[in-house]
């Protein structure tokens, strides 16, 4: 953990990653490769039911800039330029996509021992403008996150959150979706030594009346496998294993199966990993 509270966007994030993060229902393969000069080079190909996507990602380092061009199987382009510590603290994100005209962006962090700040504009004559900070530090953090869009004079968003932080235990509580959804998360680690943990999400929607409850745990099998495992209110449990197989080249296997509904097949996903 850092001296200062973070950006906004990562309050909650340890349990979203407990709980969400490398789960999925389709087939998924990613090759990096590197370059002498410093080229990074990643191929990712994913098949959705009958449909399959691929995309080509170049990454070129020079100091402390970074240039990722990503072009897919759409012919969309995607740049992203990012300038880390132009000045203490600073980092300075560009990016763009061809052929939309509209979707240039410009972004400001700004990381302190007790505050952290983020802010967007994107690039148009009437452009939407999104803000969020984060005040406090390592232990407690308090935040906001606030869209705007300047044509129409409205808020695209509003959120707010707070979250604590000791040396095992990390809980979070935020007010979302232009405060129409109440979530509360905990992550707790149980032990260090074998990288296990639990975690559990509460969410509350004013507008439908409706609650959603996750929860879920990680373990470490060995020091290269890990498996997890989350079980919802609504009957869905779902299960991974993750292997490094060789250094940083990871293999996932995960399943789904509706236990309200044990006629329906279990859904498989399988997502492949390579690095040299």
């Amino acid at each position: 953990m850092g001296k200062g509270p973070g950006l906004y966007s990562e309050i909650g994030k340890r349990a979203r990653d407990l709980l969400y993060r490398d789960y999925q229902s389709d087939q998924k393969f990613t090759i990096t490769t590197y370059s002498p000069t410093g080229v990074t080079l990643t191929s990712s190909g994913c098949k959705k039911g009958d449909l399959f996507l691929a995309d080509i990602n170049t990454q070129l380092k020079h100091k402390n800039v970074t240039t990722d061009v990503k072009v897919d199987t759409s012919s969309n382009l995607s740049t992203t330029i990012t300038v880390d510590q132009p000045c203490p603290g600073v980092k300075t994100i560009f990016s763009f996509k061809v052929p939309d005209q509209r979707s240039g962006k410009l972004e400001l962090q700004y990381l302190h021992d007790y505050a952290g700040i983020t802010s967007s504009v994107g690039l148009t004559a009437n452009p939407t403008v999104n803000f969020s900070v984060a005040l406090g530090n390592d232990k407690l953090a308090l935040g906001s996150d606030v869209g705007i869009d300047t044509k129409e004079g409205v808020f695209t968003k509003y959120n707010i959150g707070a979250s604590f932080t000791n040396s095992d235990l990390i809980a979070a509580l935020t007010l979302n979706d232009k405060f129409d959804t109440l979530s509360a998360s905990y992550y707790h680690i149980v032990s260090p030594l074998t990288n296990t943990a639990v975690g559990a999400e509460v969410t509350h929607s004013f507008s439908s009346n409706e609650n959603t409850i996750t929860v879920g745990t990680q373990h470490a099998l060995d020091p290269l496998t890990t498996a997890k495992a989350r079980l919802n209110n609504s009957g869905k449990a779902s299960g991974l294993i993750q292997h490094e197989w060789r250094p940083k080249s990871l293999i996932t296997v995960s399943a789904e199966v509706d236990t309200k509904s044990i006629d329906k097949s279990a859904k498989f996903g399988l997502a492949l990993a390579l690095k040299p």
